[in-house]
């Protein structure tokens, strides 16, 4: 007997790839269910003006589509993990976390102009971008650099930066590979000098609690070693307290039977900056979480959060 799975997800380009690719992952591992997917408008989705972290921050774009689970009137929500907060959420549980993109964030200038370092933009550079952890690395190593806010999906923002609003804008590369934009890419972001969000790249899945049949087959499509990394990455974040638009960098890499965790912490204007690294068991990824952010802690990055 078939069973029918679903989906709620956002409406926006880059949500409705990610929940086609949840369905056709369930409709290889599990034929005999039947895949529907349900659009949800998000506060994050109807607030498309203010700054993020000025109408609620955390949650903003999964709070409805949680909802939606929550009532019955769908089955999974299907989220960017990195959008997902660290706080479980009651009658909920992360299910499902399948293979996971690139992790590092994007710079795109106009016209898919190209160069090989931040040292190449011109001074006093306007770069379009909301996130405080963005916004605090870049500053940390260009101090001149002007921030702004952007908001939009990803067209709207690549429309913006083409128009002149902006002379360069950040974007995970993640997204852009999934919507074919790759190719917009100008300079890639990556460790050691900028840090992803914690979850970055990863999709995740959440059904209900006591939902064991849909549990099953969600877990059919986990990647184990995505799952490690995230858990360990999503301690972190939860061991700060910090919520999702925290200026917090994080990198994580499986070796073997080992798993290690960097995390970075900055101040807003970027002019300090906390690291640690810590190295531990695959099999305890959430204490490695924690020993990171006790180590940031230790040097003093409540005072950034």
């Amino acid at each position: 007997m078939s069973s029918v799975i679903r989906i709620a997800t956002r409406s926006s380009k880059l949500a409705l790839w990610q929940a086609e690719h949840i369905q056709q992952l369930i409709t290889d591992a599990s034929p005999e269910s039947s895949i529907e997917i349900v659009h949800i408008t998000t506060t994050g989705d109807s607030n498309q003006t203010d700054a993020l972290r000025q109408f609620g921050g955390t949650g903003v774009f999964t709070r409805e589509v949680q909802t939606s689970v929550l009532k019955g009137d769908t089955d999974i929500a299907v989220h960017s993990l990195k959008d997902l907060q660290t706080e479980p959420t009651d009658g909920l549980t992360l299910a499902g976390v399948p293979e996971r993109a690139p992790t590092a964030d994007a710079l795109l200038l106009p016209d898919g102009q190209q160069i090989d370092g931040l040292d190449e933009l011109p001074e006093n550079a306007t770069i379009g971008t909301g996130s405080p952890r963005r916004q605090a690395q870049l500053l940390h190593i260009r101090p001149d650099l002007k921030m702004e806010e952007i908001r939009g999906n990803v067209d709207t923002r690549i429309r913006k930066l083409d128009e002149g609003q902006f002379d360069a804008i950040i974007l995970a590369e993640a997204g852009l590979t999934r919507l074919g934009l790759a190719d917009r890419i100008s300079l890639r972001l990556q460790p050691p000098e900028v840090l992803a969000a914690v979850g970055q790249g990863a999709i995740g899945i959440e059904c209900r609690s006591d939902d064991t049949e849909t549990m099953q087959v969600l877990k059919k499509i986990t990647d184990p070693g995505v799952l490690c990394r995230v858990s360990a990455e999503r301690a972190l974040l939860s061991s700060l307290r910090a919520g999702c638009h925290a200026p917090l960098g994080a990198e994580s890499i499986i070796e073997g039977d080992h798993l290690s965790l960097t995390g970075v912490l900055l101040s807003a204007d970027g002019s300090r900056r906390l690291e640690s690294t810590v190295t531990g068991s695959v099999d305890e990824p959430e204490s490695i979480g924690r020993a990171v952010a006790s180590s940031l802690l230790d040097q003093g990055g409540g005072e950034l959060l």
